[in-house]
């Protein structure tokens, strides 16, 4: 198992339009083998921080989703109100030592 922490900073006034644009790849996501979580979430204290959680059963299914075409299409639509991005692919087997 493993999880993917993406946060990305947007134009500020263009959280409705980033949650419009991200529903269908989302709704297309959970529904894939693998997907066991795919959720969207709005830092409550700055908007323009979106952050999207991701627990796959593996990194073939991840790298199969990434290639997606929901993914893409979220990419594209969703390219004109992103300033930033970050990935974090996390093993939470990797960590639990700390």
């Amino acid at each position: 198992m493993l999880h993917l922490i993406a946060t990305i900073r947007i134009k500020p006034g263009t959280k409705d339009d980033v949650a419009k644009a991200a529903i269908p790849c989302i709704e297309a996501t959970r529904k894939e083998e693998g997907c066991i979580r795919y959720d969207m979430m709005v830092d409550v204290m700055d908007e323009t921080n979106v952050t999207f959680v991701e627990e796959w059963e593996s990194r073939e299914l991840l790298d199969r989703h990434v290639r997606s075409a929901h993914v893409k299409t979220w990419h594209e639509a969703g390219k004109p109100y992103i300033v930033s991005e970050h990935i974090a692919v996390i093993y939470p087997e990797k960590i639990e030592g700390l």
